[in-house]
């Protein structure tokens, strides 16, 4: 009962937060929309069709600008009563900058096979909550993050078309410390440089004069455990950790 009241606690904690950082993101996405030029016509009324072939080629490229968010999903081999102190690790969240290529095969009229190639810059701070001082950990991390994704588009209507994206992706992690001898006790927060996940998102093509600009919002969760443990099985800082997996969400803008 403990563990399933820990998990909804921890989920109800990071979705209150997901949707503080989704406010942030909309306000972002409806200001980059005001400067787009009068002539796009996006929402003028017009039956002007902006390019109106862009989707029949069999294959695109793009580029894309965005933001991340990303924290820890910690699973415990046991837990204290309380969920709030069953926690052993509090981690603080930040945003961070993402940049990347987009390859896109057109399968159907409705249906796209994407590669994202890309990297993602971020920051975690967390801090062990059952010692006293001296584990607030600041993590930077740098990943080259590579998502195969399929995009299922409804129909075209004037220049908008909204869609859903999901698949898989893995990534590098280029601040891992895998190698690292040294351990988390020793200030080395240890991580595994090679990592997979799962992707799920929505976003909407809309169609300008002179290109195609894309704002999407997409989930990105690991699958992999992702922890490099202390060589002490009954490590104070690792020793009760059974996962732990990265979770985060990516806010981009796509250019094609």
């Amino acid at each position: 009962m403990y563990n399933i009241n820990l998990k909804l606690w921890e989920w109800r904690q990071f979705i209150r937060h997901q949707n503080k950082l989704m406010k942030k993101y909309l306000i972002l996405t409806l200001i980059v929309l005001g400067t787009i030029p009068a002539h796009a016509q996006i929402f003028s009324g017009e039956d002007v069709i902006n390019n109106a072939n862009v989707d029949m080629q069999r294959f695109s490229w793009g580029y894309f600008l965005g933001f991340n968010t990303y924290d820890f999903d910690f699973d415990y081999k046991s837990y204290v009563p309380s969920p709030a102190k069953g926690k052993d690790f509090a981690v603080d969240r930040t945003i961070g900058f993402n940049v990347g290529l987009i390859g896109n095969m057109r399968l159907s009229d409705h249906l796209d096979l994407r590669l994202e190639p890309g990297v993602a810059f971020n920051r975690i701070n967390f801090q062990f909550t059952k010692a006293d001082a001296g584990t607030f950990r600041e993590i930077n991390s740098t990943f080259v993050h590579i998502p195969l994704l399929l995009k299922f588009s409804t129909t075209r209507v004037k220049n908008f078309k909204p869609f859903v994206v999901g698949g898989v992706s893995t990534s590098i992690n280029l601040s891992s410390n895998e190698n690292n001898p040294e351990q988390i006790e020793e200030g080395t927060f240890r991580m595994t440089t090679n990592n997979y996940y799962y992707e799920i998102g929505f976003g909407i093509d809309l169609y300008l004069y002179y290109f195609k600009f894309t704002p999407s919002v997409r989930g990105v969760f690991a699958i992999n455990d992702e922890l490099i443990r202390d060589e002490d099985p009954n490590s104070f800082y690792t020793g009760n950790v059974e996962k732990m997996s990265s979770r985060g969400v990516f806010v981009n803008f796509t250019f094609q």
